[in-house]
C-alpha cells in the first residue's frame, strides 16, 4: 500500500487552480479536466464528477473537519502577500503553545487551509534569544532528539 494524494471536491475548477498556484505556489502537474493533480500531493476534482464518484451523495464543502496543512519559511513575508488576494480567514495570525505561527483561511470551496512557520524555523528562533537545546524542548513541549534534528542557523 502506497499513499498517493489527497484530493478535494472544488466547484469552480480555473478559480481553485488559479488559487492553489497564486497563493499557495503549487503548479499543475497534470489536468485531465475534471481531475487535476498538483505539486505537493493535492489534487482536485470538480464537485459534480466527485457527486457521481460518491453515488450522488451529497457534499459540503465547507464543514471546518479537515484542512490542508503547509509550512513557510517567513510567515511574516507570506502574511504581507496574502493582503494581495481576497482571502476569508479562519483567524488572523496566531502562536500556539508550543511557539509556531500559524495562520489558517479557506480556499474558495470553503476548505481550510493553515499556513504554519516551518518548525526549524521556530527552533531556531528560540535558540536565537538565547535558549539552549533543552530549554528549547521544554518550551515547545517536544523531546530534545527532535529538536536537535533540526541544524542550528549561523
Amino acid at each position: 500500500m502506497k499513499y498517493v494524494s489527497t484530493l478535494i471536491a472544488v466547484k469552480d475548477m480555473a478559480k481553485s487552480k488559479r488559487f492553489f498556484h497564486d497563493v499557495l505556489g503549487m503548479d499543475v502537474l497534470s489536468d485531465f479536466g475534471a481531475n487535476v493533480t498538483l505539486t505537493g500531493g493535492i489534487s482536485l476534482q470538480t464537485l459534480d464528477t466527485w457527486k457521481e464518484f460518491i453515488g450522488g451523495k451529497s457534499v459540503n464543502l465547507r464543514n471546518n473537519a479537515i484542512e490542508l496543512y503547509f509550512e513557510e519559511t517567513d510567515i511574516d513575508v507570506f502574511m504581507k502577500r496574502l493582503q494581495g488576494f481576497d482571502i476569508k480567514y479562519v483567524h488572523g495570525i496566531r502562536e500556539h503553545s508550543w511557539g509556531q505561527r500559524v495562520i489558517r483561511f479557506y480556499d474558495p470551496d470553503g476548505h481550510i487551509i493553515e499556513v504554519g512557520e516551518a518548525m526549524d524555523v521556530v527552533i531556531n528562533r528560540f535558540r536565537d534569544t538565547g535558549m539552549t537545546d533543552e530549554q528549547v524542548a521544554k518550551r515547545m513541549d517536544v523531546p530534545l532528539e527532535y529538536v536537535c534534528g533540526f541544524p542550528k542557523l549561523q
